[in-house]
């Protein structure tokens, strides 16, 4: 089958770092250790089902690896090589007998390869329905990774076909088109932390980054109900606008400390060095973007005992003034992929709450997924996924059947 895949390379990763460092916004191509080549299709057990993949989104995630942004010490939690792509909708090719599927049904595919899909029995985290932070990522039938899309036996969407644990598959509803449904993952994404970290509607709230995951944690607050005061930091005058349609009281491009102080009704107190200090704000703060200067707007922009929730992915992030941390006495987490949240009292699996919110046709998806691509042009699609500024992109997809 043709697939995309991912070759393991320290020269690579290291060049990639240098490049995106010198041209965050460049996909360098020649650098990349990718290549579209036909490859043997495996399915890593024969108790998965075989599925065709109809769509798969390029998540951030991907991107950092190209760029050589991922952090050393995840290194243990993936191998390769691998084929990329964890945002998949897919067709059923082959069910196995008391799968309880059957060939032709549409599925989106919640990635995670937790104990469950590694042979063994259920850790402290599984046993509480948060697989998202298994303990045995590394453990098992299968080799190390978290995900499909970054594993070498398991592979991932940007191929012709992939396999799941039938316990992975989420049926789609008729009416949930392959295009609003590819949305599903960075929903899912976002929604772990909303559960997690639901705001009052009393409480003044900070969405900063307005890339997909930044607009997916917006709606989902205004899906579900909250009445909070939502402030959106965007980069681009297109993100603020697909930002006011998704429910934002207010949207700010690239703020001043001074400028955003004054959307959060906070005091700003002027400092020789350092660029001033703010007194009051936020209740919450959902960074979307997980950089030295995001990390530092959150423990400024916080109110006393506020809480700041790392959404985006980060590594290395650089100097930061922690001194808000201990001053005001703030609640400093991170929320990575998606695992179980409370919604109404009642425990629901996130990646199945957020295929049923994308079926609402109540829920603000337009504009969300801005660019489709066949497989075979992987090279303008990741270009595109790089230069949010010149492409207008918020989520882009490889369609493996064009």
């Amino acid at each position: 089958m043709l697939a995309l895949r991912y070759h393991y390379s320290v020269p690579r990763y290291l060049l990639g770092r240098l490049g995106s460092w010198l041209r965050p916004r460049h996909f360098f191509r020649r650098l990349a250790p990718l290549r579209l080549e036909e490859v043997p299709f495996r399915p890593p057990s024969p108790r998965w089902v075989i599925l065709k993949s109809r769509l798969c989104g390029i998540c951030g995630s991907d991107l950092n690896l190209l760029k050589g942004a991922e952090s050393y010490l995840l290194e243990p939690y993936a191998s390769f090589p691998c084929i990329l792509g964890h945002e998949v909708v897919a067709e059923v090719a082959e069910a196995p007998p008391g799968s309880g599927f059957r060939p032709g049904e549409r599925v989106a595919v919640n990635p995670l390869l937790p104990c469950r899909a590694r042979g063994l029995p259920p850790c402290e985290a599984c046993r509480e329905g948060q697989e998202n932070l298994c303990e045995n990522f590394t453990q098992g039938d299968l080799a190390p990774g978290p995900l499909l899309g970054f594993h070498r036996q398991a592979g991932g969407g940007m191929a012709e076909y992939l396999a799941a644990p039938p316990e992975s598959l989420v049926r789609l509803p008729e009416e949930l088109s392959d295009e609003a449904a590819v949305l599903g993952d960075s929903l899912a994404s976002a929604l772990q932390p909303v559960l997690d970290h639901f705001p009052a509607d009393s409480d003044t709230v900070v969405i900063y980054g307005a890339g997909i995951i930044g607009q997916q944690v917006l709606r989902a607050l205004r899906t579900l109900g909250s009445s909070a005061r939502l402030v959106m930091v965007a980069r681009h005058p297109f993100q603020a606008e697909l930002a006011r349609a998704g429910g934002a009281d207010i949207v700010l491009l690239s703020p001043s400390r001074r400028e955003l102080g004054e959307a959060l009704g906070a005091r700003y107190l002027p400092t020789t060095l350092g660029g001033g200090n703010l007194e009051g704000g936020a209740h919450r703060f959902f960074d979307c973007v997980g950089s030295r200067a995001s990390l530092q707007e959150g423990v400024v922009a916080l109110r006393a005992r506020g809480t700041y929730v790392l959404v985006g992915t980060a590594g290395r992030v650089g100097p930061v003034d922690l001194s808000s941390l201990w001053f005001r006495e703030l609640r400093l987490c991170g929320s990575a992929m998606y695992g179980q949240g409370i919604l109404r009292a009642q425990p629901r699996r996130t990646y199945e709450l957020a295929v049923e919110l994308l079926a609402r046709p109540s829920y603000p998806r337009s504009g969300l997924l801005t660019h489709t691509f066949p497989l075979r042009d992987y090279v303008p699609a990741f270009e595109a996924a790089f230069d949010k500024r010149r492409h207008h992109s918020v989520k882009v997809a490889l369609d493996p059947r064009r």
